[in-house]
C-alpha cells in the first residue's frame, strides 16, 4: 500500500520523481541501476495510478519476476500512489550494445590492451591489469581426488559470506563440478555478446560446464583449450570482484600454463592430502608455478581427520602431508579441513558446507576466508586498505 493516497499527494506525483525512485533499483544479474541501464521505458502518470514500461536485457529473462517485485516496491513507496502496472518488452539489438559498451566495453578499447589471440582487435584481460583490485587465487594440486574443487567452492562462499564480490572459473575443463557443487544449472547470459555469469551463494562462475552435456567428454587440444579460457577472462562480465579463484584441472599442462600467463598477478593455493606420498605429487604444482614466476602463498590439507561419534579424531589418510609440504615450499599450512560426510553430500547437492558455518568443516573454512582477507592478505595490498580505512 501507498504511504499517501490523498489527492493532494497525488497531484505531486512527477515522472522525475518515479525515475529517481526507481534508480536504485538494479538489474539482478548487472549489479547496475535499470534506469543508467536504459531499462526504464516509460512513466506515466494516471492520477494515483503508475504505469512503468521496463525493457529487459533479453526475451525470457530468469530473473523478470524478481525485478518485477523491485520496481513495484520502489514505486508503491511514493507518497500518492495506490496501483502500480509493469508493462515488459525487450531492448533492441542497439540497446543491449548501449550496455555492452557502458559496462564491459568493447575489443581494442581498454587503454594498453595488446591484441589477442581469436580476436580481431583483442579485449584486453582486465585481471592482468596491475591497476586491478581484484585478488587472484589458483586453487592447484598435483593429482586429482584431493577435493581441489570443493575447496575452491567452499572457499568462494566463505568469503562472499563475509561481504567479499567472488568469481570463480572452472578451469577444469575436462573435469568442470563447480556449478553443480555451487547448485546452478542456470545457464549464463548472452548480451551483445557479453557473457552474464550465473551467481549462487553469492558466488558468479563460469565453467566449461554451461557449454556442454555434462556426460560429454572435451576432447580439444592446447590451442582450443587456451582460446575458450581466454574468453572465460575476457568475454565475461566479471565487475572487477575482491576475489578471482580459479580451479585448475590437476597437473602441470596447458592449462595452468596458460593461466599463468593470463594471470601473472595471481597466487597458487596447493591443495594436498595428509599422506606423506601425496605431498610429493603436489609438489610438481608449486616447482610449475615457481618456473612461471607464480607466487605460492600456502598449502590447504584436505581431508585431515574424522570426527568419530565418540569425539576422537581418526586420521584415515595419515597425518603430515600438508606440514611437509608448507615446510618444504616454505609457505603456511593454511588450514586442514576435516573429512566429514555433509562436505561431500554439499558437493553433490549444491548445498556448500561453508553457507553452514557452524559445522565443523564450515567453521574451518570461516576461518581460512578471515585469514585470507587478514594474515593471508597480500602485505603491501592490506597496508594500503589500512590507510585507506
Amino acid at each position: 500500500m501507498a504511504s499517501d493516497t490523498s489527492s493532494g499527494a497525488a497531484a505531486d506525483l512527477t515522472e522525475d520523481l518515479v525515475i529517481e525512485a526507481l534508480r536504485p533499483v538494479q538489474d539482478p544479474e548487472l549489479h547496475r541501476s535499470i534506469v543508467d541501464l536504459g531499462m526504464v521505458r516509460s512513466v506515466v502518470i494516471d492520477g494515483s495510478r503508475v504505469d512503468v514500461g521496463i525493457d529487459l536485457t533479453i526475451a525470457g529473462c530468469p530473473l523478470r519476476a524478481e525485478i518485477n517485485s523491485s520496481v513495484s516496491s520502489a514505486v508503491q513507496a511514493l507518497a500518492g500512489v495506490a496501483e502500480v502496472n509493469i508493462e515488459f518488452g525487450v531492448m533492441t539489438d542497439e540497446q543491449r550494445e548501449a550496455v555492452r559498451r557502458a559496462i564491459h566495453g568493447s575489443p581494442g578499447e581498454t587503454a594498453g590492451s595488446q591484441p589477442a589471440h581469436g580476436h580481431a582487435e583483442g579485449r584486453a584481460i582486465p585481471f592482468a591489469d596491475p591497476d586491478s583490485k581484484t585478488r587472484i587465487l589458483l586453487v592447484a594440486s598435483g593429482k586429482g581426488g584431493v577435493g581441489k574443487s570443493s575447496v575452491t567452492t567452499n572457499v568462494g562462499v566463505a568469503l562472499a559470506a563475509r561481504g567479499k564480490s567472488v568469481a570463480i572459473v572452472d578451469a577444469d575443463v575436462w573435469g568442470f563440478s563447480i556449478p553443480r557443487m555451487l547448485g546452478t544449472d542456470q545457464s549464463p547470459t548472452i548480451i551483445d555478446e557479453m557473457i552474464v555469469p550465473p551467481e549462487a551463494h553469492g558466488v558468479r562462475c563460469i565453467s566449461m560446464g554451461f557449454f556442454v552435456d555434462e556426460n560429454q567428454p572435451v576432447i580439444w587440444r592446447g590451442p582450443m583449450l587456451h582460446k575458450a579460457l581466454e574468453q572465460f577472462l575476457t568475454d565475461v562480465y566479471w565487475d572487477n570482484p575482491d576475489f578471482l579463484l580459479v580451479d585448475l584441472p590437476p597437473g602441470t599442462g596447458d592449462i595452468a600454463l596458460s593461466l599463468a600467463q593470463f594471470l601473472p598477478r595471481g597466487e597458487m593455493i596447493v591443495v594436498t592430502t595428509p599422506q606423506p606420498a601425496a605431498q610429493t605429487v603436489a609438489q610438481r604444482a608449486a616447482f610449475m608455478a615457481e618456473k612461471v614466476n607464480i607466487k605460492v602463498t600456502g598449502v590447504i590439507e584436505n581431508m585431515s581427520w574424522f570426527t568419530g561419534d565418540d569425539g576422537k579424531r581418526y586420521e584415515l589418510f595419515g597425518s603430515g602431508g600438508g606440514q611437509i609440504l608448507s615446510d618444504d615450499l616454505k609457505v603456511p599450512l593454511m588450514a586442514q579441513i576435516p573429512l566429514v560426510p555433509e562436505l561431500r553430500e554439499g558437493g553433490d547437492s549444491g548445498d556448500p558446507i561453508a553457507a553452514k558455518p557452524k559445522t565443523e568443516a564450515g567453521q574451518v573454512f570461516a576461518v581460512l576466508a578471515e585469514r585470507l582477507v587478514g594474515e593471508f592478505a597480500p602485505k603491501q595490498r592490506y597496508r594500503s586498505e589500512l590507510k585507506v580505512i
